[in-house]
């Protein structure tokens, strides 16, 4: 399983009634596709993942699936609060017929790396089957996958990547040298997808992708052909937005992002709240500075 390229983190889209809307979703991922994404990761953070029944993830899943076919990779999201909850979850994503799951740390428990590494492990021996992408989102679930877990795990057949979004870019750079020959880096800290692409990652799995999709393959594009100064030029007229999205309500922003961009996929869920009025102003100015 080879992580390249772009992997929008997918939204998903509400309806007027609240309902997950599968006709908007299925639009959005076919969209995306012809625009050049590699593939998708559905039921992560941007996805809503801890909204969402047992029921609307099957169908997410499913839809997504028979949209993208065999034309790109996916990526399903399996978090809960305990290994037993994440093992349901894991088991959820492989039977909807996806390989690889993404998968952080659980949250509240507040493991300990050693107890993190045997959480991991269960669910390794639980599901066979499945691929483990391990998901660094320490701003979200208050716990690091630290060295200890990446170095029990680097020889593991079936643990085949890092989506590294602490932020940190050093340490993004040290997984990137020390463990390049072990897992596949994957950029989750959007407004540092240049320095993650030049320090050795391979693909970025990226929620703003849901509304600026051609510009995100564009910079990859760039970048992949040996236009830095190109890819360089892209990025830096996403940064007023990425910067915006990462200064708070990033669910939010996104999904009005998609809205600014033609399709409707409601708002985030409670607890979250819509965007006020001087926000979405805010944010349109730089998106429609963005687009130049």
């Amino acid at each position: 399983m080879q992580m390249k390229g772009i992997l929008p983190a997918l939204v998903t889209p509400f309806g007027s009634s609240g309902a997950v809307d599968h006709d908007t979703l299925a639009n959005l991922v076919e969209f995306q596709l012809k625009a050049g994404v590699k593939g998708f990761v559905p039921l992560g953070s941007t996805g809503e993942y801890y909204a969402l029944t047992h029921d609307e993830r099957r169908a997410i899943l499913k839809t997504v699936r028979e949209v993208v076919g065999e034309r790109g990779m996916l990526i399903g999201g399996a978090n809960g609060s305990c290994t037993r909850e994440v093992i349901e979850q894991t088991q959820l994503v492989r039977d909807a017929g996806y390989k690889t799951v993404l998968i952080a740390p659980p949250y509240y428990a507040l493991p300990s790396q050693q107890e993190l590494i045997g959480h991991y492990d269960a669910i390794l021996k639980a599901v066979p089957d499945a691929d483990l992408v391990l998901y660094n989102y320490p701003v979200r679930t208050n716990v690091e996958v630290g060295f200890e877990v990446l170095e029990a795990f680097k020889d593991h057949p079936r643990v085949v990547g890092i989506k590294e979004s602490s932020g940190n870019l050093l340490r993004a750079i040290e997984i990137g040298e020390k463990y390049k020959d072990h897992y596949q880096l994957s950029c989750g800290s959007d407004d540092q997808a240049l320095d993650f692409f030049l320090w050795g990652a391979s693909s970025w799995i990226c929620g703003p992708a849901n509304c600026f999709v051609k510009h995100v393959v564009d910079f990859h594009a760039r970048f992949e052909s040996g236009d830095i100064r190109g890819a360089q030029d892209v990025m830096r007229s996403l940064f007023p937005v990425m910067a915006t999205m990462e200064s708070g309500k990033f669910v939010q922003k996104v999904k009005y992002g998609c809205e600014l961009a033609g399709f409707k996929v409601g708002a985030a869920r409670m607890p979250l709240q819509p965007l006020t009025d001087d926000e979405k102003a805010a944010f349109r100015e730089v998106f429609e500075a963005a687009q130049g």
